[in-house]
Formats: C-alpha cells, sequence, structure tokens
C-alpha cells in the first residue's frame, strides 16, 4: 500500500478527528479540534510541555496525495497570528508527501530559527506512529495497548489478607484455623473517558443557550455495548488509578491459582465515538425563547460533534479477585474488586448462614467446628457434653428433662446418657432451668393463693 493510500476511506473531517486521537496518544495535552464553520487554517490545536515551558501546536490536516508550499506558508501565517500565552509552532500531517518546495519552506523556517517553525508529517512517518499507538491504518481506527492493571492485591500484605479479616468477626474460629483458599484473578478491562462539551445555540435574538461542561465516564469495556460503572466501584478506579502497575500474567499466576485476563471488546476510536454519541444525548434540550416578534419558539439544541471534544481515553484493568475457603462439608466465596489495600466487595458468602442464607453484616455468625458450617444465631446451639457452639444441621438431638439437648454425635449422645441416669433428681431437673424456674413460680403462687384462702377464714 502506497503512503497516498494510507487511511484512504476516511473523509477530510474523519482523518482530523482521527489526528485528535493520534496526538492525544502521543502525549499532547489540551488537544481539540477547531471550528468547522470558519477554518483559517489550522484544524486541531494542541499544546505541549518543553523544558518546563508550554508551548501551543497548531495543526493542519491534509488527507491527500500531496502537500505543496502554499499550505505550509498558510499555516505558518495561522502560527504567526494564533492568540497564546507562550510560544507557538505549527505542524502539517498528510496521508500523502510533500512537494520539494514545501520541505524546502519548511526547513528555511528551521534554519533561520524562525520563532514559529513548521514540522512536517508524512504518510511515512504515519506509519512508524501507528506501529507506536497501535493505529490501524487500514481502517483509521487505534486499538487499545494496555499493559496496566490497578494492584490486585495490598503488596504490604499477604494476598489471603482479604479473607483472614473477612473471618476475624466470626466466632468459634481462630486464624490458624483458616486453611488457604483457592484464589482466582479476572482482569476486567475498563476505559476512563474525560470530555470537554462547549456547545453555543443562537438565534435572530442571541444566545438562547449554552453548554460547557466537563463529562467523565468510568466504562467496563468487555465485549458488547461499553456499561457506564457508578458508585464505589467507580469511586475505587477513579480513587486508585494512577496506583497501578504492570499486567503480569506469569508473576501473578505465581501467587494465584487461575489468572484470566479479558480482552477490550472494542478499539480506543470507538469508545471516543460512543462516549461523543452519548454526550450528545445527554445535553440535548428544548429551549424556550422568545423571538423579536414577542412570539414564542422552541428550539431543539444538540451539540454538534465538534462541539465535543474527548480529553483523555485511559484504558486500565480491574482485577476482580475471587477467594474460596474450603471448611469442613462447606466452601465460602469472598469476591471483590482491588486496588492494592482498598476494595469493594462483591460476594461475601462468608457472613451468611448456610441453614437460611441469611446475610447481615450486623448479625454474629458462629463456625460450626463439627462440620464447617457458619450460622446465624438462630441455628447454632450449644453442645451439651463439651459447651462449644454447633450447629442445628449436623447436630444428633435428644429431649431430656423435657427439652431438647444437641451433640456432636451419637457418642456423644450416649456418653451424656449415662452422665444423666447417674444424676441426682434436682441435677436432673436443672437440665431444663425453664422449666424449673416456671415450677417454683406455680408453686409459690398457689402458696400465696392457699394462704390468702386461709386468713379469709
Amino acid at each position: 500500500m502506497s503512503n497516498a493510500e494510507l487511511l484512504d476511506d476516511l473523509s477530510g473531517f474523519e482523518f482530523e478527528d482521527l489526528m485528535e486521537d493520534v496526538f492525544r496518544n502521543l502525549g499532547y495535552e489540551n488537544v481539540r479540534q477547531a471550528s468547522k464553520t470558519a477554518d483559517e487554517g489550522r484544524d486541531v490545536m494542541m499544546e505541549e510541555v518543553v523544558d518546563g515551558q508550554r508551548r501551543a501546536v497548531v495543526v493542519e490536516c491534509k488527507h491527500t496525495d500531496s502537500v505543496g508550499r502554499p499550505v505550509v506558508q498558510k499555516l505558518h501565517s495561522a502560527v504567526a497570528t494564533f492568540d497564546f500565552d507562550g510560544p507557538t509552532r505549527g505542524m502539517v500531517v498528510t496521508t500523502g508527501r510533500f512537494t520539494g518546495p514545501a520541505e524546502e519552506y519548511a526547513a528555511s523556517l528551521q534554519q533561520a530559527c524562525d520563532s514559529h517553525p513548521i514540522e512536517l508529517i508524512d504518510g511515512t512517518d504515519l506509519r512508524e506512529i501507528a506501529e507506536q499507538i497501535g493505529l490501524d491504518l487500514y481502517n483509521g481506527r487505534i486499538e487499545i495497548i494496555c499493559d496496566e492493571t490497578l494492584r490486585p492485591f495490598d503488596p504490604t500484605a499477604s494476598v489471603d489478607a482479604p479473607v483472614h479479616e473477612a473471618f476475624r468477626d466470626i466466632d468459634n474460629i481462630e486464624r490458624a484455623d483458616i486453611p488457604e483458599p483457592d484464589s482466582q484473578a479476572d482482569f476486567q478491562p475498563v476505559v476512563l473517558i474525560t470530555a470537554d462539551v462547549d456547545a453555543v445555540f443562537e438565534t435572530s435574538v442571541g444566545v438562547i443557550h449554552r453548554v460547557n461542561e466537563r463529562d467523565r465516564f468510568v466504562v467496563h469495556a468487555e465485549r458488547g455495548r461499553p456499561e457506564i460503572m457508578q458508585g464505589s466501584v467507580r469511586r475505587l478506579i477513579e480513587e486508585n488509578r494512577r496506583q497501578t502497575t504492570e499486567l503480569d500474567e506469569d508473576g501473578f499466576t505465581d501467587v494465584f491459582d487461575t489468572v484470566d485476563v479479558h480482552r477490550f471488546g472494542q478499539t480506543e476510536t470507538e469508545y471516543k465515538e460512543w462516549a461523543v454519541d452519548r454526550l450528545r444525548d445527554r445535553h440535548t434540550t428544548t429551549v424556550t425563547y422568545t423571538g423579536d416578534n414577542n412570539v414564542t419558539y422552541n428550539k431543539t439544541c444538540e451539540p454538534n460533534q465538534s462541539d465535543i471534544s474527548v480529553q483523555s481515553i485511559t484504558p486500565v484493568y480491574l482485577p476482580d479477585v475471587r477467594q474460596t475457603t474450603h471448611l469442613g462439608e462447606y466452601s465460602y466465596p469472598l469476591e471483590y474488586y482491588a486496588a492494592g489495600p482498598s476494595r469493594v466487595t462483591v460476594e461475601d458468602g462468608i457472613h451468611r448462614c448456610v441453614q437460611c442464607d441469611t446475610e447481615d453484616q450486623s448479625t454474629d455468625y458462629t463456625y460450626c467446628a463439627n462440620c464447617g458450617s457458619i450460622n446465624c444465631p438462630g441455628h447454632t446451639k450449644t453442645e451439651r457434653l463439651e459447651k462449644k457452639p454447633i450447629c442445628t444441621g449436623c447436630a444428633v438431638t435428644e429431649r431430656f428433662a423435657l427439652r431438647t439437648k444437641y451433640f456432636y454425635d451419637e457418642e456423644n449422645l450416649v456418653a451424656f446418657r449415662k452422665e444423666y441416669e447417674q444424676m441426682a433428681i434436682h441435677e436432673k431437673a436443672m437440665e431444663n432451668t425453664p422449666l424449673v424456674v416456671g415450677t417454683v413460680l406455680v408453686t409459690l403462687v398457689l402458696v400465696m393463693i392457699g394462704l390468702g384462702g386461709v386468713g379469709a377464714l
């Protein structure tokens, strides 16, 4: 494919839009397009910091086979009159090539140390840039290149620390009793998008509506339609997005039993287009105004695509960690989104009664060492022989003194039967304290009634 055929299917406007994304990926700041209604020889404007000094860059985009000297001269004039408090330079970008006179003119500005130099980028240069940023030259879309992830665990603690923390308020279990959990880390693709909307709507009576806002999206970026993330998960990502680490699959495999990296479902260009469409819908509104003739009108104000400037598209992976602890007959999953020491819990199977599925962080749950279950108060009893917690699900029961007693197994039940047979009558009665107390109270009432009757005689 020749240089002239690069991005051949794109229109001039689409090429300018693409170059805006290219420059943003190359690290330029405040990248934006000039108004499409008044082209003064500049298509893209942006800024760079060189040796601590901020400089404006004015870019002319030409989607043509060749670019001659007049284009470079026109841009030089536009750069010289560009309103910016600081140094300014120009740049001409083309999918084709530059003529000899165009290259000579740009070189002469460099040699003369002109205060407004012009840089030339041709189709060959675009090939090199494409490899650097993941630009598909066949369809003009920028692929997402991402090898950064939020930290899947706190580097200052063990990987199992969240599990031990979750078990901390479970009664009747010590840290030493908790086995190493099975662990799985799924790295979910996320895109953070920042965009500015600057739209002015005018009629014959002047400005009737204006939008000047900055919007931010945190988008779940797996296959399918992008999904905006909200609430605690969004805050987790935004607050930790600068504290990332390299997505080292081999290294993470040494830490987790299973590691799965979910790829980004669309290109960066497609996420940008989605964000622009969404912002146009969000900021479309109907305005009522009074015209010069004192007549009331309704006008639908919808921002143009050129009114929306995407400032940044930042991809990152969000670790979805699932750790499963096996205790006796039961397994307890703990799933959470991780960002180092910070987490957002997705599923907490530890604070859940295995008998009734009650889930309540304010409930006191108790571990049954006999079967490995975790139970709510309503399903936790005290084992009669050893005086330790046991769940109603595994206990062997029998009634003594008209009250149900709970045992680990038949062996403990038999042992208590023997003890019970050898108890004195008052000891047996105390096996049902409420019954004894109730009997005493009834007896006292009867005695008092009897005494009252005798007094009446």
